[in-house]
């Protein structure tokens, strides 16, 4: 469907649109230069396309901005952010006043420089990371999908819209994603590109050639067209778009920094203030005669009746919920925190598994966890990025969602660890899910930009993380991850959770599905490892994050251990004692834990006066907190190999003998 065609069909639109986006163009300038920093160039240049969508096709209610069935906008261009700030302010958001806008990018204020989730109403995600913005919404339209099977349209129907820049389309992220929801065949996933043909360095033609729209084709998208300042254009590609049962791309033609009489299309307008006399010559072009941060009272009045509409969707929809025999089952599936059915099956299953003491592969008792968990909890939905067998993330009989049947809980990402990342945290803003996404631990590297938004955005991702160390053996250094939980740890709100034993691992899903505030990374191993505990599992021990798992009488010294190592530190505390050293070993499972207990405890686990050495088969950075510059470290410091497991620990030195030893000598 070409732009002229849509033009000729579409009816003939408010003439009050074009003051409605030269608002947002005001706003957008003035803001930026009075903070002396910021992109005005982009949401001058979308203003026009942002009107027509927000005044005429989304759906939304600022009096309620959290409301269930609301339409989703995530603006993935996130330096453009005062288009965002603008539009909020300009329906009438409480929050997002006029004052926040002139103290846009200040301290305190909630006008940051890139949206951030939890600051403003109607910011559905954090975006600025470019590529994130268009992943994180293919995760938010996949719920839609997943919940409009499970509850039907009358509860569930919306789109997820997305204006999203040429870098976004750049990043590697987006082919990721792109693929996955053609895949899918996600028909409620919108997205206007920014089709402005400018970057930071100048002309996209400086480093890029690609034909855009033949991309997302050959994806499954269906693709349109429109110069983006004809409004009638852009409204009929909006209309097209909706019914074209897959999703949709939009490559609205835009000018950067429409208006401004000498860096209008040009990279000068991208990301810095347009300086006073270019903001005078923009005013006088669009026929903005108002002073800074001042809209008229009709061009307000007109913006804040484009949110009845929503209103009074929202009006009906809550008719439909209160009469539906579905309520309390929506409700329940909205809910953040495990319902009560999760947690009795989890305390069940560490009661089974202290009876049972099985010597299992923590990734295989991460496995048989879920096989326990999935039935009793409806919203847990997972995957893997083409590793289901090897992360064991797929539980007895779980359902996967496939293209045009959304009603399964499992989903195959394929080799997309970025995207599958980006898609969790979008399943889990959106509500109603609690996700999880398995890969190995190595791999985390590839996820990490969308794990660090998952603990900015304080979002319950689960990371499943195998294959945790050279224990992996014969895939070899490539695959052998020595780095990464030192690296994980140092991420701000992540839960870093390294089981010793098929008991703990039960534990730490349980503390990963209580945890609501922030993502949780299970790192878990290939290799089998021994039943090391002793009680019924009444209790759950890992719940503060390090605890004694062998107590000694008058310990000289604590051999601190997580994960596989716990055995290697109980088998040299037995070294010890035939040398006639006690030693305490104490299992760590989570040092984040840890560290948010009272300092009593923590001395009690870790008396300041005994000597101490740590083993983990990684790298030494981050334990000095634990046990000190002068204390003993067993594991690794540098890459590893390919070889047997067994044979890697003791080419490595990871041994009992070698912990001993390294006890012995703080003595």
């Amino acid at each position: 469907m070409t732009a002229a065609a849509q033009t000729s069909a579409a009816p003939a639109l408010d003439p009050r649109l074009k003051d409605m986006a030269n608002a947002i163009r005001a706003l957008s300038m003035d803001a930026v230069e009075k903070a002396a920093c910021g992109h005005p160039g982009m949401p001058m240049g979308m203003a026009d396309a942002a009107t027509v969508l927000w005044a005429k096709h989304l759906k939304f209610d600022p009096a309620d901005p959290a409301w269930p069935d609301r339409d989703r906008f995530v603006l993935s261009a996130g330096h453009g952010s005062m288009l965002l700030y603008s539009l909020l302010h300009l329906t009438g958001y409480a929050d997002m006043t006029m004052e926040q806008l002139r103290n846009f990018r200040q301290l305190g204020s909630i006008t940051a420089g890139h949206p951030e989730y939890g600051h403003a109403a109607g910011v559905e995600t954090t975006t600025g990371p470019l590529g994130q913005g268009i992943s994180t919404a293919v995760g938010m339209a996949l719920a839609e999908r997943m919940l409009n099977a499970r509850f039907g349209g009358d509860l569930v129907d919306h789109f997820t819209w997305v204006i999203a820049s040429d870098g976004d389309l750049q990043e590697g992220i987006s082919h990721e994603a792109i693929s996955l929801a053609g895949h899918l065949r996600l028909s409620r996933l919108i997205v206007l590109w920014d089709d402005n043909s400018i970057s930071i360095d100048g002309a996209t033609s400086l480093s890029d050639s690609s034909d855009v729209l033949k991309r997302f084709q050959a994806a499954g998208w269906a693709t349109f067209h429109a110069d983006g300042h004809d409004m009638a254009a852009v409204d009929a590609a909006l209309t097209a778009a909706k019914t074209a049962g897959r999703p949709a791309l939009i490559a609205c033609r835009t000018v950067i920094g429409f208006g401004a009489p000498g860096k209008a299309g040009s990279e000068k307008s991208h990301g810095s203030p347009l300086g006073a006399s270019e903001i005078d010559g923009a005013r006088a072009a669009l026929g903005w005669a108002h002073p800074p941060f001042e809209i008229p009272d009709d061009v307000r009045a007109a913006w804040r009746e484009t949110a009845k509409r929503g209103a009074q969707a929202r009006a009906a929809w809550e008719k439909r919920l209160a009469a539906s025999p579905q309520r309390k089952a929506f409700e329940a599936q909205l809910a953040a925190g495990p319902p009560k059915s999760a947690l009795d099956a989890l305390a069940a299953r560490r009661k089974a598994v202290a009876a049972a003491r099985p010597a299992l592969a923590s990734r295989a008792a991460s496995g048989e966890t879920l096989d326990a968990l999935v039935p009793a909890m409806p919203q847990l939905v997972g995957g893997s990025a083409d590793l289901t067998g090897s992360n064991n993330t797929r539980a007895r009989d779980q359902k996967p969602v496939v293209p045009g049947d959304y009603s399964g809980s499992y989903i195959f990402f394929g080799v997309r660890e970025h995207g599958m990342a980006a898609a969790c945290n979008g399943l889990a803003l959106h509500g109603g899910f609690r996700p999880y996404a398995g890969t190995f631990l190595v791999f985390a590297d590839y996820c990490r930009p969308a794990i660090r938004l998952s603990a900015l955005m304080n979002q319950p991702v689960v990371y499943v993380f195998t294959h945790d160390s050279i224990g992996l053996g014969e895939d070899g250094p490539t695959h052998q991850p020595v780095e990464h939980l030192a690296s994980l740890r140092a991420m701000p709100n992540v839960a870093v959770f390294r089981p010793a034993d098929a008991l703990e691992t039960a534990e730490c899903w349980e503390l990963a599905m209580k945890r609501t505030d922030g993502p949780s990374v299970l790192a878990l191993s290939r290799q089998k490892l021994p039943f090391l505990r002793a009680d019924d599992g009444s209790e759950n021990l890992c719940a503060r994050g390090a605890y004694v798992l062998r107590e000694a009488k008058d310990a000289r010294a604590v051999i601190i251990a997580t994960g596989s190592e716990a055995m290697v530190a109980v088998k040299a505390a037995e070294l010890l004692t035939e040398k006639g050293v006690a030693a305490r070993v104490v299992s760590a499972p989570c040092l984040e834990l840890f560290a948010q207990q009272d300092r009593a405890y923590r001395d009690a686990v870790l008396p300041p006066a005994l000597q101490k050495v740590a083993v983990e088969a990684a790298a030494r950075f981050g334990w000095d907190a634990w046990i000190g510059p002068d204390g003993g470290f067993v594991g690794m410091d540098g890459f590893g190999a390919s070889a047997p497991a067994e044979a890697l620990y003791e080419h490595f030195g990871i041994t009992p003998e070698r912990v001993a030893a390294a006890v012995i000598a703080r003595l």
